[in-house]
């Protein structure tokens, strides 16, 4: 924990304060709203699925009470018929002839108060027995009429006594019987086998079981079902003239109850209803989300209040901060607020002030150094050029007694002109800065001078990418390198040769190639003239030894405060390639301001 604390610490102090204030806000009140809001709504929510919970399970109770209620009334009912001996009597007399029959019918009734007994519910009382001898109408019927009917054989087919059935009546199509049937059978076999078959059945009123249903009033779709079909529903499923529909692709219940009921397996099914919390809260949804937008965005507004209060200020000062390496301090034009920050702004412009004081007290000393090192500078340089001009024109000079003396020719004129364009190359030292095209003009004229001096032993080419043409490097530094190639290369080697002079950028450097397929040099004799170029200083150039490139190298190493690279790679008897690799930014114009005031 404490490692994950100065972890935490170390991230938070590599942010900037606005940054902060946004983390600030989001985890310490945006989250902790959303959370909150959610655990409520969760609370809200659950709360009212346990409270649903509940009215189902009540609903499918007082369901099953209703149910339960008819079909024992029925049951009822039935039993009283299966232990009444006078109607079992009746039932297994024989009668000669129908008028027999319908005498006893009568007095059966009137004797039996069979009828008082029946009550006036809305139930269907049927008797029937296998005896031929009576008539089919009232409250008796033969057995023959319904052996074929989907109820009786349910009830053989069970091996019961008695049997709560609902079923679909097509039987010879009812014209004026409600068809969708439930009934209680049963056998009368209170007696024993003792005379013929005999079973009652119970019709209890569909409609009476419907209403039922929909007298309990609760909101939820109940509906109790049989193999996936709705028997009794209370949302308008109970077609009375169609057959049962089967449950379709509804969404699960939300409680189901199995209840057995004289054999018949049913299924008390109820569904949530739609006025739980979900209904409440889309109803509700626009001024929840007001409510929310109002929590968010006001702290919002707020947070960027203090932000801009904190961060601007502070930006404001760290700016003010960031220009000390300026000679004069910049004071803070408006300082604004009197808390810790604007005190520290305050502490800050006194002192910019003192700070100003005490470096316009040291100034002079430090201009009277700076004069001193420019003067330091300037002679150093003097003595460069000093030492470059004789023995360059000594060079040239001693190319064209060469060529008079060889050749005695009118081509002299020619040379003198090529030495009077490297003349005033040498003789002008007003800036020490030239233009890479001008520098290399000076070297195709050296270049065409020597020329004359080898014939067909030298030939030479010269390349500048036209970028680069414009770039200001040391006078007389490419030329110094070309006479060495020509010196030390050519004049040594009996062949002919090619001397190669290239200028190109590469990267964010500007390349100079100087390239000779003369002698070439042993592997000491480069390490040692590396040496010389990598550490050129005035000392060295008071040795003897190649003075011109020292000179060059070092007048390269002011020029880009020691920013230049050399590279040599020679090898005896093919050639020689130096390279030269200085920053472009060192060739600047305003380098050679710097350099042209000294």
């Amino acid at each position: 924990m404490h490692r994950f604390m100065q972890v935490l610490e170390s991230r938070m102090n590599n942010y900037n304060l606005k940054k902060k204030l946004h983390i600030l806000y989001i985890f310490c009140m945006l989250i902790p709203l959303i959370i909150t809001d959610s655990v409520i709504i969760y609370i809200v929510v659950h709360s009212e699925q346990v409270k649903q919970q509940h009215v189902m399970e009540n609903a499918a109770s007082a369901v099953q009470y209703s149910l339960s209620e008819n079909v024992e009334t029925a049951a009822s009912k039935a039993k009283n018929i299966y232990m009444n001996e006078f109607i079992d009597d009746f039932l297994n007399r024989q009668y000669e002839r129908p008028l027999d029959y319908v005498e006893g019918y009568q007095t059966f009734l009137k004797d039996s108060l069979f009828e008082t007994s029946m009550g006036v519910d809305n139930t269907l009382v049927t008797i029937y027995a296998d005896n031929e001898t009576i008539i089919n109408g009232g409250y008796f019927c033969r057995i023959s009429e319904i052996r074929e009917t989907e109820w009786y054989r349910y009830l053989q087919e069970s091996g019961k006594d008695a049997v709560l059935y609902f079923y679909y009546d097509d039987w010879k199509s009812p014209a004026v019987q409600p068809r969708r049937k439930a009934a209680f059978i049963r056998k009368m076999n209170f007696f024993g086998r003792k005379g013929s078959e005999k079973v009652v059945k119970v019709e209890m009123d569909y409609s009476s079981l419907v209403r039922d249903l929909d007298n309990l009033n609760y909101e939820s779709f109940i509906c109790i079902c049989r193999d996936e079909k709705v028997l009794i529903s209370n949302n308008g499923l109970n077609y009375v003239g169609q057959p049962f529909q089967e449950l379709g692709e509804k969404r699960r219940p939300g409680y189901q109850k199995e209840i057995n009921a004289y054999g018949e397996n049913l299924q008390i099914l109820v569904y949530p209803a739609d006025t739980g919390a979900w209904p409440q809260i889309r109803e509700h949804m626009p001024l929840i989300l007001l409510l929310v937008l109002v929590n968010a965005v006001m702290p919002w507004i707020l947070m960027r209040q203090i932000n801009c209060s904190f961060t601007a200020r502070v930006e404001e000062l760290s700016r003010a901060f960031d220009n000390v390496d300026e000679e004069r301090l910049q004071e803070i034009d408006c300082v604004r607020g009197r808390d810790e920050i604007g005190r520290l702004m305050q502490n800050y412009n006194r002192m910019a002030v003192r700070l100003n004081e005490l470096i316009q007290t040291v100034y002079k000393d430090r201009l009277r150094e700076q004069e001193m090192d420019i003067a330091r500078q300037n002679a150093e340089l003097l003595a460069l050029q000093s030492q470059v001009n004789p023995h360059f024109l000594f060079n040239a000079l001693e190319s064209i007694r060469m060529h008079s003396i060889l050749k005695q020719e009118y081509e002299t004129a020619d040379m003198v002109g090529r030495l009077a364009v490297m003349e005033r190359q040498n003789v002008d030292w007003s800036t020490d800065l030239v233009e890479v095209s001008r520098e290399m003009e000076f070297v195709e004229a050296y270049l065409g001078l020597q020329k004359y001096r080898f014939g067909d032993r030298l030939s030479y080419e010269l390349d500048i990418e036209p970028d680069c043409s414009g770039l200001k490097i040391p006078r007389l530094t490419m030329v110094t390198f070309v006479e060495n190639a020509c010196v030390h290369g050519i004049e040594k080697k009996a062949v002919p040769c090619w001397i190669f002079v290239r200028v190109y950028r590469e990267n964010s450097h500007i390349c100079i190639e100087v390239e000779d397929t003369g002698c070439g040099m042993a592997a000491e004799k480069i390490a040692e003239l590396k040496e010389k170029m990598e550490n050129a200083s005035i000392e060295k150039l008071r040795r003897k030894g190649r003075v011109g490139i020292v000179n060059a190298c070092l007048r390269l190493k002011m020029v880009t405060d020691g920013r230049v690279r050399f590279f040599i790679e020679s090898e005896e008897g093919v050639g020689t390639t130096i390279q030269i690799l200085i920053p472009t930014d060192a060739l600047s114009g305003k380098r050679e301001l710097e350099l042209q005031e000294k």
